[in-house]
Order: structure tokens, then C-alpha cells, then sequence
């Protein structure tokens, strides 16, 4: 793909579908609850326009038009556009973003007594106060299900919603600039110095190879491909006939280890372990390194163990000890390893990157030592090193205009880029098509600190930031910009790419925000069927207000968790880099208490079992050759949950493939 060109025409094409897939989002996976066009870091929307050019629209291009047939990289940039901007119409920013600054709102109207005091507190343009026109949102316009969504468009008070969408989106963009300069920064060390795997990109890449140089009819018609092929597409096949038809019979994919494991005692801990078997998650893991896949079982294991170990000790804290947190999963107050593990992690990636970041900031700084563009970054490094910094700075402004102290903003918002940075890490390294966080950035903060001495409004205003832009990773925007960056490599005119992405981007929270809006007030958001966006929105409002009426002091045993993770990992951190043997990737760590694991674990213990035996007994030949079946798996997978889909937009009920 070196020096090769990229068409406008097909930038064309990625700005059209991103259009049309970010207006279907919200009502396909909200209204219908149909399985997600974009869920997690492999969307399901994204791969059904890649087969649709691939398999579809390049054979008869090629036949018709020579000339019009996609080449891989032109794939590639489609694939990457639909999957920044989806992801960016679902839980990536828009699936809780107008219910979180209407919250304060709404609690006010229906009474509940921390309403009055946030709505009180909070500033007037960021966050409508008018309790009346937010009930309209949560109840929906009369008679708005038989209104065609032109109509309902203009209907929306849009005079309500200028001055809190016009606000927001400065911050939006700015935080989204930095997550681009950072993406710029480090892509050239993880790509071309470490030469970092991309597990979730070698489908798009392999598809896209095979179809330009017409050879996918034959790739896809390989004996090792069909067998993987038809393993999903029987399980979903009578699995999905089985949700229409309960008299057809099912294949379980999901096992409850509740009734073998015991209450009590060292394996206490996996009472509610489950089982999932899922064909896709199995070629990801065979598709990832033996070291990391090894490794993020291993630990979800191992994190299961240690509150059996603690009960067997007589040791066992109640979660009362962790005071108020806003992490999406965090139970107990040994998931705070986490908050140190993060934090040596991302101080072990810089480490890694020194040279390339000295190089980086001398070429800024001095207009030399980087004045080459690298030819594995989507972005020259200096600009890379501009919108970092004016993003951040921008941001940080944005937080002290409304009434944040400055030095609290500063320090949250770098902790919420150094996790988000830490995750695409751990996204694009580990194959990880589904990724939570246990903690919020918040949750290192508050278990240090004594929170009568932050200002009320900093407190308030921080927590609710981070639920709109941070705390939510399962779409999050970096790791999609860390695999665009990656198909860009080598491109001559990684402008047009980029550009392609901006567009992406732009278009995904302009168009979203809208399909959002109008799918709110056509059926209203308490009527729709999404109880996490609501619920999980207004616990972070009452914790806000529970901070704001009892304060808390510094955690003991939270700070004393996170020191224990901060030193696992410099351990992990040190076997990793010091011995040639070690067989722990430290990423796997960081995943111990993940929901995703709770879902991807047994898939990556079966996927790392086969990758180690066909290495072992077969060698680099075979696993090649057996690859393709593993990539079968996905593709299988994935066509499936496409079907599936279709089939869902007019049934009343949809069979969802994918737990995502």
C-alpha cells in the first residue's frame, strides 16, 4: 500500500454511509433493541458495508468498470468512517448524553430531592433547567409515534436546545482534538517501533487484500475457511430460528457455573462466573498474540480466586469501605487495584515511547529532529502535538469558564486522557472487540481526597463531564483513530484519509445528536427501552448529591488496593521487559475485573489453547494456513448477526448474536 493514492469519490461513499448508519443507529438499537450497529470495536454496521464493496460491489466493478473497483486502503477508509461515527451515535457519546444534562431536570419534576440542589448548582447554559419543555423530551410529543420524523424535527423547542448543544460541542471538540493529537503522537511508536498487533483489524485488512486483487471468491471458497464458516452459521441458524420458533432446538451458548461452584470457600468468587461461547471471540483470541490471550484469561481467573482467598483469611471488606464510586462495574474494594495499575501502565507506555516522544517534542519545539513525516502516522507529529495541546487547553478553559478551579481540571482531565489512552492500548494490543473500565477516572480522586475540600460546582461538574466523555469506553472514540492510523499506513495521501475521518467524526455527533433528539421526543425517553442509558445517568447525579451533602474523607483500604495494583504491575512491567520467558503480559492485568471479561474469557482460553497447539505440533506454517478458519469464525459470526438483523427490522422480536 506504499505511496498509493486515495480517491475523493470514495471519501464520497464513507461520508454517505456514515450519514445514513449514524440516523438508523439510535432507533435500530435503542427503539428496536435489534442487535447494535455499533457495538464494541468490531461494529457489526462497519463489517456489513465492507462485505457489501467487498464481496459484493467489487466483483461486478471489476467486470463493468475495472477502474472502479476499491482497492484495500480505499475499504479501509469506509470501514474506519463508519466505525468512528457510529460508535459515536451509541454508547461512544450520544446514548446518554441528552439524558445526563437533563437529569438535574427531571429529578426536579418528578420530585426526587437531589434535583433541586444540582439544578440550583450546575450552570444555566450547559444544562436545560425549564422542568417543563424536559418533560416533553422524557414523555415525548402527543401523538409523536404517528408523526414522520420530518415532522417531529420541527417540532423540537430547538431555542431550548441551542445554547447547551452549542457548549457542549465546544467541549466535544475539543476533547475529541486531543484524542486525535494523542492518537498522532503515539501511532508511529506503536505501529513501526513496536510493531504492535492489531488483532480486530486483520479481518477488514485480509478482506480488503483478497477483494482488490480479485482473489476473495477464491479466499472465501478455502476448505479451512467454509469449516469455520459454517460453525456459526449453523449455531445462529437454529439459534435464531429458535427466538421465532421455539419449537425449533437451540445450541446453548451460555453456561451458568452457579450450580457447581460453592457459596462459600476459596472458589466463592466464581459463584456467578459464566461461560460464553461465541465463535467470533474464539478467532480474535487465536488471532491475538499466545502471550496476551494467555494472559487475559489468566488474570480474570486469578481475580476470581482472591475473594475466596481474603474469606479463607477471615478478611473481607464491605463495599461500604470504597465510599461513593462511579466506575460502571466496580463492586469491591479490590477491584481498586486497578486505579495504580492503570497509572504505572501508562507511565510504562511513555517509558517505551521516550525516544519517539523526545523526537516529537524537539521537532515541535525546534523545527527539526522530526521534520520528516513518518510514513506509519496519520498525522505529522507536530500537528499531532497542536491539536494535543490546544484541545486540552481548550478544554481545561472550557471547564474554568464555567466555574471548575483550574487546577482540579487540569489533573481530572489528564487522568481521563491517560485512561483513555491506556485503553486503546488495551483495545488494539489485545484484540478486545467489547472493553469496560472498572473505576471511572474520579474514583482514584475521591478515595484520596477528602471531598469537603473541593468546590461544590468543581466536584459536580467533573463527575457529570466524565459520564458525557470518559467513563463509557465500549465505542470510545481512540481506539478507532489508533486503527484508522493503522490502515492509513503507508498511504501518499494520508490527507484525504484524514480528511475522511474529521468528516466522519463531525458528521457522526451532528447527525446522532439529531436522530437522537428526534427518536427522544417521537416516543419519549422513558418510553423507549433503554433503562441503563437512564439509569446508569441518574446514579451519577445522586452521587453527586450524596458527595454534596455528606463528604467523605480519604479511603484507607482504597488507597491501600491501589498501591497493591500499582505494584503488581511494576512487577508485570518488570518480568515483561526483563526476561525473554516471561509468559504474563501486563494488559492482562488491567482486564481482571472488566465485565467485557466476564463475557470474552472462556473464548480467549479456547482461542489461546488452539493458537498454542497448532504452534506447537504444527508450526508458523499451519497456524497460517488454519487461520483462515478462525477468520471463518468471525466472518461467520458476523454475516449471521447481519442476517439476524435484517430479519429483526420487522419482527417484533430480534435474536441477538453477539452479547454485545
Amino acid at each position: 500500500m506504499e505511496g498509493r493514492k486515495l480517491r475523493w469519490g470514495v471519501v464520497g461513499i464513507g461520508i454517505a454511509l456514515s450519514v445514513v448508519l449514524c440516523a438508523l443507529t439510535p432507533y435500530n438499537n435503542v427503539r428496536l433493541q435489534n442487535s447494535p450497529l455499533a457495538g464494541g470495536h468490531f461494529p457489526l454496521g462497519s463489517f456489513a458495508v465492507l462485505l457489501l464493496f467487498a464481496v459484493l460491489y467489487n466483483p461486478v466493478a471489476r467486470k463493468i468498470r475495472p477502474t472502479a473497483v476499491l482497492a484495500a486502503h480505499e475499504l479501509l477508509l469506509v470501514w474506519a468512517m463508519v466505525t468512528v461515527s457510529t460508535g459515536i451515535a451509541y454508547t461512544g457519546l450520544f446514548r446518554t448524553f441528552l439524558i445526563n444534562i437533563t437529569t438535574p431536570a427531571w429529578l426536579t419534576a418528578t420530585g426526587h430531592p437531589a434535583g433541586k440542589a444540582l439544578l440550583e448548582l450546575l450552570p444555566d447554559g450547559l444544562f436545560p433547567k425549564d422542568t417543563e419543555t424536559v418533560q416533553l423530551l422524557y414523555r415525548g410529543l402527543e401523538g409523536g409515534r404517528n408523526l414522520a420524523w420530518h415532522e417531529v424535527l420541527s417540532r423540537i423547542p430547538w431555542s431550548f436546545w441551542v445554547a447547551p448543544l452549542s457548549l457542549w460541542g465546544v467541549f466535544i471538540a475539543c476533547v475529541y482534538a486531543a484524542f486525535l493529537g494523542l492518537t498522532g503522537i503515539f501511532s508511529h511508536q506503536w505501529i513501526e517501533n513496536e510493531k504492535m498487533n492489531f488483532p480486530l483489524l486483520r479481518v477488514p485488512m485480509e478482506i480488503g487484500e483478497e477483494s482488490e486483487k480479485g482473489a476473495l471468491g477464491r479466499y472465501l471458497t478455502r476448505k479451512t475457511f467454509l469449516i469455520g464458516f459454517s460453525i456459526p452459521l449453523l449455531l445462529h441458524l437454529l439459534n435464531g430460528l429458535h427466538t421465532y420458533y421455539p419449537q425449533v432446538p437451540q445450541i446453548p451458548v451460555l453456561f451458568l457455573a452457579q450450580p457447581y461452584i460453592p457459596r462459600e470457600g476459596l472458589l466463592s468468587g466464581f459463584t456467578k462466573v459464566k461461560i460464553y461461547l461465541y465463535p467470533a471471540f474464539i478467532g480474535f483470541a487465536y488471532l491475538t498474540s499466545k502471550q496476551v490471550s494467555f494472559s487475559l484469561w489468566f488474570f480474570f481467573l486469578l481475580g476470581g480466586l482472591l475473594p475466596g482467598l481474603l474469606q479463607l483469611v477471615g478478611w473481607k471488606l464491605p463495599s461500604a469501605a470504597m465510599g461513593t464510586t462511579f466506575g460502571p462495574v466496580l463492586a469491591r474494594v479490590e477491584e481498586m487495584q486497578m486505579i495504580g495499575a492503570f497509572a504505572v501502565f501508562f507511565f510504562f507506555i511513555v517509558w517505551l515511547a521516550r525516544y519517539h516522544l523526545k523526537d516529537v517534542v524537539v521537532g515541535f519545539v525546534g523545527r527539526n529532529g522530526a521534520g520528516e513525516e513518518p510514513p506509519k502516522s496519520l498525522l505529522h507529529p507536530r500537528t499531532a502535538m497542536i491539536l494535543f495541546l490546544g484541545g486540552g487547553l481548550g478544554a481545561v478553559s472550557w471547564m474554568v469558564s464555567f466555574g471548575m478551579d483550574p487546577v482540579p481540571a487540569v489533573l481530572f482531565l489528564g487522568v481521563c486522557f491517560m485512561l483513555h489512552l491506556v485503553t486503546a492500548r488495551l483495545i488494539c494490543q489485545g484484540g478486545l472487540p467489547y472493553f469496560t473500565l472498572t473505576a471511572a477516572p474520579s474514583d482514584g480522586f475521591l478515595s484520596m481526597t477528602a471531598t469537603k475540600t473541593i468546590a461544590p460546582l468543581t466536584l459536580a461538574l467533573a463527575l457529570v463531564m466524565q459520564k458525557v466523555a470518559f467513563v463509557d469506553v465500549r465505542e470510545s472514540l481512540m481506539p478507532s483513530l489508533f486503527h484508522a492510523s493503522k490502515a492509513a499506513e503507508g498511504l501518499r495521501t494520508r490527507r484525504r484519509f484524514l480528511f475522511g475521518i474529521l468528516a466522519a467524526i463531525v458528521l457522526g455527533v451532528v447527525v446522532s445528536g439529531a436522530a437522537m433528539l428526534v427518536m427522544s421526543y417521537q416516543y419519549g425517553v422513558t418510553m423507549l427501552p433503554d433503562d441503563w442509558a437512564v439509569e446508569t445517568s441518574r446514579r451519577v447525579h445522586e452521587g453527586v448529591a450524596q458527595l454534596l451533602r455528606y463528604p467523605e474523607e480519604p479511603k484507607k483500604w482504597s488507597m491501600v488496593f491501589a498501591g497493591v495494583g500499582a505494584a503488581v504491575m511494576a512487577l508485570l512491567v518488570f518480568g515483561y521487559r526483563r526476561f525473554l520467558w516471561w509468559p504474563l503480559h501486563p494488559i492482562g492485568y488491567l482486564t481482571t475485573y472488566s465485565s467485557a471479561l466476564r463475557i470474552l474469557w472462556f473464548s480467549f482460553l479456547v482461542g489461546w489453547v488452539c493458537n498454542t497447539l497448532v504452534l506447537r505440533y504444527g508450526g508458523v506454517k499451519s497456524f497460517k494456513e488454519l487461520r483462515r478458519l478462525f477468520i471463518g469464525l468471525i466472518v461467520g459470526d458476523m454475516v449471521m448477526a447481519v442476517a439476524w438483523l435484517i430479519v429483526g427490522l420487522f419482527m417484533p422480536i430480534s435474536y441477538h448474536v453477539l452479547p454485545l
